[in-house]
């Protein structure tokens, strides 16, 4: 079965490449709409009404994709193998993809090698749901890198990550499912105290009544259970993902940047600044970014996905001689 993982991912790669899932899709309007059937339901305001409320929209997807897998697979012999493969590459498709966002960032780029910095600064801010103002060119350069390699994290490198680990056990594709409903989840309640042009807080996703109204019907206890489950869960995704850019960029500037990141004592409530420091420090940035180290950002997250790809290659090959 860790086999048909790698081909899924080759599969469901391939296929989000030639027919991108749109952020509005069906699907994402499910997703939303389960979130805020389980926050208005369980969210009662007791302590352990945070985590039943966290546990019903993650952890019960993620059962449901498990068990869906292991229906098919124990059940219905080799049509079952070839109908749990199609599930597979399915919640993959779902579940990660650079083309959610990468249009958003090709646009902007080229507003920015075009010279039009007012027109990359609008574009930016429809694109994080932020508001809009005057920004210094470098101001929007830094904001598009930060916001581009956390979505790249989010939507490609993590979920594969917790995919690989729960499928190596059997789980199916309930590693991918896991990510992305807590990651979903922490970007519903989490609408407190950001600084609304921070690339680092806002993620690529049209914003809803519900979203924007969460915090009228979520309780304290629901948004401290749902952002320490996120950090739970990001924190090995998180290091991955800065390990890899080490390996494809500069390390030795990455493994120092991580050390600054370590000793550090202002970290935000996330582990995305790590994997913006790692970026940067990949990219060798020494002074103010250009708009070449956006292309050689490119670069580096298509050869990190090379090779994770790699790695899960050999791994698979390991256990199928093995």
């Amino acid at each position: 079965m860790f086999g048909m993982s790698f081909f899924a991912i080759v599969f469901a790669l391939l296929l989000e490449q030639v027919r991108p899932l749109q952020m509005s899709s069906t699907v994402s309007r499910w997703a939303l709409a389960w979130v805020s059937v389980c926050a208005r339901s369980l969210d009662a305001g007791r302590s352990h009404h945070g985590w039943m409320v966290w546990a019903a929209i993650a952890c019960v997807p993620a059962t449901v994709a498990f068990l869906i897998h292991w229906l098919l697979t124990q059940w219905l012999g080799w049509a079952g193998n070839v109908l749990a493969f199609a599930w597979h590459v399915s919640v993959l498709y779902v579940t990660l993809g650079f083309r959610q966002f990468s249009h958003h960032f090709t646009a902007i780029r080229d507003a920015l090698e075009a010279g039009d910095t007012e027109l990359a600064q609008s574009l930016l801010a429809n694109w994080t749901q932020s508001a809009t103002e005057a920004l210094q060119r470098e101001r929007v350069l830094r904001s598009l890198m930060n916001h581009s390699v956390v979505a790249a994290h989010r939507h490609v490198f993590a979920v594969l990550g917790w995919y690989s680990v729960l499928a190596a056990v059997g789980l199916g594709p309930a590693g991918a499912v896991l990510y992305r409903m807590s990651e979903l989840a922490m970007r519903y309640f989490d609408n407190t105290g950001h600084d609304a042009t921070d690339p680092s807080v806002q993620l690529n996703v049209d914003t809803t009544p519900d979203q924007a109204n969460a915090a009228r019907f979520s309780s304290a206890s629901t948004l401290q259970a749902v952002k320490t489950a996120w950090l739970w869960i990001d924190y090995l995704p998180a290091r991955l993902t800065a390990m890899g850019f080490a390996v494809v960029g500069n390390f030795e500037d990455v493994l120092e940047a991580w050390r600054q990141y370590n000793d550090s004592d202002n970290r935000q409530d996330s582990h995305d600044s790590l994997i913006q420091m790692a970026m940067s420090a990949a990219l060798g940035v020494k002074g103010e970014l250009a708009v070449t180290h956006l292309r050689n950002m490119v670069g580096i997250v298509w050869r990190s996905v090379v090779l994770w790809l790699l790695l899960i290659a050999l791994l698979t090959l390991a256990r199928l001689l093995g």
